[in-house]
């Protein structure tokens, strides 16, 4: 069973509990009182044999002796300390500080989960305020209607000498406003009703529908699906670019069917290059085919000329922004001003999490007019969860709105959280 250095610590804290002395549960178990005592302080390992005893004779279960009951809470203050990395935590004497002071302990690892989830909300509704088309346009709307009433009630209390038609026509036009405000306010609570009671709310453009749609299916769109039909294609815009994704991924899959490129992928590993080349496609194909196979944990970010995102499958622990303005720093961005060449390095996010990142990105580029045509550009990046290791990660973040990394060089605007 496996044990940490806290066991010792929980079955004195049981003993004392019980008012049970040393001497009368070392006897209880059939050791000494001085081996009990090395035990509760720590400097012995137990054997299972006589920590079944122990228990036994605590009346405590076994689960909360194994080492995820203590390393739980461990691995919530390394957190907590890998995110204030100037603060100088003593990380290496963890075990002391929960074995003596477990409800500080504890009271820590609880505050660090709370900052989290609050961190986690404003990233959301940051995002939200800046982007939602929804809200933005009630606002707009409301705003318009209390601008129109404050104009024509101050013509009205201002002017003595209006002539009576004008000032029909102005109280019906005061009217008129008030009706738009009143419903453009209704419009609003309502919307921000839903929104806090957790019902789902429409998406917001064509991109995030057919995204919607796509996780639905586990991005495997490929299919006789009837697009008109789906829930979550609310516009003709959004089945159009559907429609799109589903001849792309169809155009994938044709040149590189499932057994012949589950082989390759065997081979030659998760390397769009390599791949590209074995089956003699568009390495943006290979990236797409990588990403989007059945099974893939690997999250994929394509972008236009412009640096606008134009597609996102997501991985876990890296977020990105719903529109433009992501992070400059991302390989994605490198890549695009470097065409046909490959770039690769390891990312991390700042933050409590701490995720690592193997992020390769490649730009393609295209000329669809000939010679005296525009050059088209169009990048893309896998990103592939790290496990921790000696290699440099470079720092990155989701957008500068909601970075914390105040001394970044790339950074546009002031950030909304604390560094």
């Amino acid at each position: 069973m496996p044990l940490s250095a806290l066991t010792g610590t929980r079955l004195r804290e049981r003993r004392q509990a019980l008012g049970l002395r040393q001497a009368d549960l070392a006897a209880e178990v059939g050791i000494s009182a001085s081996y009990l005592n090395l035990i509760e302080h720590n400097r012995r390992r137990i054997a299972e044999g006589l920590l079944v005893r122990l228990a036994a004779a605590l009346d405590v279960s076994m689960e909360s002796l194994q080492e995820s009951h203590a390393e739980g809470r461990l691995d919530s203050l390394r957190a907590a300390a890998a995110a204030v990395p100037g603060a100088g935590a003593e990380v290496d004497r963890l075990d002391e500080l929960v074995g003596r002071f477990p409800g500080w302990a504890a009271a820590l690892g609880e505050l660090h989960e709370r900052s989290r989830a609050l961190g986690r909300v404003v990233e959301v509704l940051s995002d939200r305020m800046a982007h939602d088309p929804h809200l933005s346009a009630s606002l707009h709307e409301v705003l318009s209607a209390v601008s129109s009433v404050r104009t024509t009630a101050a013509i009205l209390a201002d002017t003595d000498d209006i002539e009576p038609d004008w000032r029909r026509r102005f109280h019906q036009n005061l009217h008129a406003d008030s009706e738009r405000l009143a419903q453009g306010a209704e419009a609003l609570v309502a919307y921000l009703d839903g929104a806090a009671s957790g019902q789902e709310q429409s998406i917001a453009s064509p991109q995030e529908e057919v995204e919607a749609w796509a996780e639905a299916c586990d991005w495997q769109v490929v299919g006789p699906e009837d697009l008109t039909q789906s829930t979550h294609l609310a516009s003709g815009a959004g089945r159009a670019l559907a429609e799109g994704l589903q001849r792309q991924m169809a155009g994938d899959l044709a040149v590189m069917p499932d057994e012949p490129f589950g082989a390759a992928l065997a081979e030659l590993g998760p390397d769009p290059l390599a791949i590209a080349g074995a089956f003699g496609v568009p390495v943006l194909a290979a990236f797409r085919r990588i990403a989007l196979r059945p099974g893939s944990v690997m999250g994929l970010l394509v972008c236009d000329g412009s640096g606008t995102l134009v597609l996102r499958k997501t991985v876990p622990g890296f977020s990105s922004p719903r529109f433009g303005a992501a992070c400059p720093l991302w390989p994605l961005f490198t890549a695009l001003t470097r065409p046909e060449t490959p770039v690769e390095a390891v990312i991390a996010l700042r933050g409590p999490q701490g995720a690592r990142f193997r992020a390769r990105a490649f730009c393609q580029t295209r000329f669809p007019a000939g010679f005296r045509g525009p050059e088209l550009r169009e990048a893309a990046m896998l990103v592939q969860p790290e496990p921790a290791g000696p290699e440099t990660a470079l720092e990155v973040g989701p957008t500068c709105r909601i970075c914390p990394r105040t001394a970044c060089p790339a950074r546009r605007e002031p950030s909304i959280l604390r560094g």
